[in-house]
């Protein structure tokens, strides 16, 4: 055998071991080369007689990503131009036999006769758990970075090499479809318990571990494959199969929105596949799986949340020639919540913080947060108390900006005004080493005019976190108009020490991720203003793909945020640039009747001590007409929720503060939830078809006002037929 990616070595007992060690990668993957040396593998364990068993495991930190999901991206390219060339029957032919190589190949190796163990250390997600899912026996280390798991349901697709059925036939069927639909890692002890692994052994004991299984003589037969398997669940047509589908369908339901293909896929193979002995369920789902990847939505959230965020992550916008910024230590300036956060997870990736506020104090307070944080996290089982005594002593706080002195880089986090930003931007720079790169967590304020207050304003960048920090993947870096190409070197190489993803932006007011928000927020509004049930204006947006509805959202930045922001606006651009209606709603809340948000327990709604939150039944008296519900069009509030949105990242790319479309669609995702379905805000208008988006923003704007109305931008490209990937795409190359 010509093997490149795996290692085949033979035992004086008999028994074989597949070490998987991909050159040049820090991860293994499956691709086409991957599928054809597995399969040689395969072939030749079970004919050699010789061989009595094998053991599949990796020569990297982690097992296996799973598939690369690039290669079926790529997939889906091949089947559009087959069509176009050879036509769709023999594309979609082509296209099935390719899409379900992996599963045969699996089966291949369950029915080989010969028993086959996984024994994984580290990661072992998608593809590559279904892998060891086939095999006979799988042992998983009791190493704190194991994880197995099916997450495809996060990328549009759903687990399409033997998955849905192999899953199905282990636990009952409700847990099957929860594990199924939530795409969760899961740690050894867990998935042990749900009866996903057998064993969970030492790191150093698990080669050995495998090697006994098979020298026991344990045999190479799925518990399927016994003519006297039985389902965990029963019979589908069974009183016990009729409690579990009904349910499924309503939770599937409420949990979707139908909203998303895979899911529903999932249903279908799982329900469709218990009904039917192995090689027929598994062509069933094989069936599923070649519809879900020819999906629009599939495609769109391929694209954005594997293609275009890997490339993110790897640097896709870093300046060239800039060397890898070295730092060891920062200072946050403000240790309030958004300052203690950024605190928490610098630290907890290994940063030394001074965290400083106006008094020691204060600042002693914003480390609280990260013994908080810590601490439960140690009460979850997710962390050790060393761990968080190590964390704690690389914060320290202090009331004294000479603390600065030898920070890598500076991150002000103070109040949003321009006035406390400038105090601290030069009590920063006096004690700041020259050359040093200096951050704003701004959200709204414009960079360069913070810059203003900077000796050297090539030096000055935005770093705008989402809140909260330690769960939110997204940092928007905003380039003022001098900020030099070392700054934002420097920022993206912090970022990517956190482990989070970065967009770059240039500088405006609210920059991108805001403007979008607060478009969303707006129309929560306006739609109130309308006399619309608060309620039905949340779950309208919840079915049209949003994490949380309008109010509830507001109510989590605060509504004395958006009152100041608004404010603000007003100041600076007149009172033509805000909504009067907008403006009426919030002077309420805030001002007559205190109510802050969730900061304070009451905002749009009420959060007492025990309990959950519900809506304030004094927003009826906030209304001064009501709307009928039953005369409500739902489709268009659910469009006007997404519209809305999508124009605001149309506009910002005729702005030029957004020159890329994956930052664009990959910080919609991230930074504030748009509808992960769709791809992104601009992956919403290509997939629509921009022709189509603009007909439906000028009907929007004679029904619902001229916000609506569509950008010259989004004009121009529907006469020329273009999609944003197609007219801005070619500025990756670039980038």
């Amino acid at each position: 055998m010509n093997l490149i990616n795996f290692r085949f070595d033979l035992d004086a007992q008999g028994i074989a071991t597949l070490l998987w060690d991909m050159p040049g990668r820090s991860m293994n993957v499956i691709t086409e080369q991957v599928m054809d040396e597995l399969e040689a593998v395969i072939g030749h364990v079970g004919a050699q007689t010789a061989i009595k068993g094998c053991v599949i495991m990796s020569g990297k930190d982690a097992f296996s990503g799973g598939a690369d999901l690039g290669m079926l991206e790529a997939s889906g390219r091949r089947y559009v131009e087959m069509v176009q060339t050879q036509g769709q029957e023999a594309a979609m032919a082509a296209f099935f036999d390719g899409s379900r190589r992996l599963s045969l190949l699996y089966r291949k190796l369950e029915t080989s006769g010969k028993p086959w163990v996984a024994a994984i250390d580290g990661t072992c997600l998608g593809g590559a758990f279904e892998l060891a899912l086939a095999c006979h026996q799988r042992i998983v280390t009791d190493n704190p970075k194991t994880r197995v798991g099916l997450p495809e349901i996060k990328v549009g697709l759903f687990p399409g090499a033997g998955g849905t059925q192999r899953v199905a036939r282990l636990m009952q069927t409700g847990e099957a479809l929860q594990m199924l639909f939530k795409g969760e890692q899961l740690r050894p002890q867990a998935a042990k318990a749900m009866g996903l692994v057998h064993a969970i052994v030492p790191r150093d004991e698990l080669l050995a571990s495998a090697k006994e299984w098979i020298a026991a003589g344990n045999k190479g037969l799925a518990p399927w494959d016994d003519p006297k398997f039985r389902a965990p669940s029963g019979r589908v047509f069974s009183p016990a199969g009729m409690m579990v589908w009904p349910a499924a369908n309503a939770i599937y339901r409420r949990e979707t929105q139908d909203n998303y293909p895979a899911a529903k896929a999932i249903l279908h193979a799982v329900y469709e596949g218990l009904q039917l002995p192995m090689d027929l369920a598994l062509k069933v789902e094989s069936r599923w799986f070649a519809h879900i990847l020819r999906s629009q939505e599939a495609r769109a959230m391929i694209r954005s949340l594997f293609v275009s965020m890997g490339e993110l992550n790897k640097g896709a916008r870093r300046p060239k020639g800039e060397p890898q910024a070295r730092i060891g230590k920062v200072g946050i300036i403000g240790a309030g919540f958004m300052g203690a956060s950024i605190a928490y997870v610098a630290a907890l990736n290994g940063v030394d913080v001074v965290l400083i506020d106006r008094t020691l104090e204060a600042a002693d307070k914003g480390k609280a947060h990260s013994h908080k944080l810590m601490s439960e996290q140690i009460a979850k089982g997710r962390a050790k108390t060393a761990e968080r005594d190590s964390l704690l002593a690389r914060i320290a706080p202090s009331d004294d900006y000479a603390g600065l002195g030898d920070c890598d880089l500076v991150i002000e986090a103070v109040f949003e005004d321009r006035n406390v930003k400038a105090e601290a931007i030069h009590k920063a720079q006096a004690a700041m080493r020259p050359g040093t790169i200096f951050a704003s967590n701004t959200s709204t304020l414009p960079i360069t005019s913070l810059a203003q207050n900077a000796a050297t304003p090539e030096n000055v960048i935005g770093l705008h976190f989402f809140s909260p920090v330690e769960r939110m993947m997204l940092v928007e870096v905003i380039l003022g108009e001098k900020t030099g190409d070392r700054a934002l070197a420097t920022a993206l190489d912090f970022v990517r020490l956190l482990r989070k993803t970065p967009i770059v932006v240039n500088d405006s007011r609210g920059f991108y991720a805001n403007r979008c928000v607060l478009n969303y927020v707006r129309e929560g509004h306006l739609m109130f203003a309308e006399g619309v049930p608060p309620a039905m204006i949340e779950n309208v947006a919840r079915m049209a793909g949003m994490p949380v509805g309008p109010l509830s959202l507001n109510d989590e930045v605060a509504l004395d945020l958006a009152w100041r922001i608004l404010q603000a606006t007003k100041a600076d651009l007149g009172a033509q640039a805000i909504d009067a209606q907008q403006e009426r709603l919030l002077d309420d809340l805030v001002n007559r009747h205190g109510r802050l948000g969730r900061k304070n327990a009451k905002g749009f709604y009420d959060y007492p001590d025990k309990g959950g939150k519900s809506l304030w039944p004094g927003l009826a008296d906030l209304q001064s007409v009501k709307a009928d519900p039953d005369a409500l069009n739902i489709e268009d509030m659910k469009l006007r929720f997404l519209v809305t949105q999508a124009l605001e990242a149309a506009r910002t790319v005729e702005e030029g503060v957004i020159t890329d479309p994956r930052e664009a669609d990959v910080g919609s995702i991230l930074g504030f939830g748009f509808a992960p379905f769709t791809g992104g805000t601009l992956s919403y208008i290509d997939g629509m078809g921009v022709p189509e988006f603009v007909l439906l923003c000028d009907r929007l704007a004679k029904a619902y006002g001229p916000r609506f109305t569509p950008t010259e931008l989004l004009i121009d490209m529907a006469m020329k037929h273009e999609t944003f990937y197609g007219r801005f795409g070619a500025r990756k190359a670039a980038a």
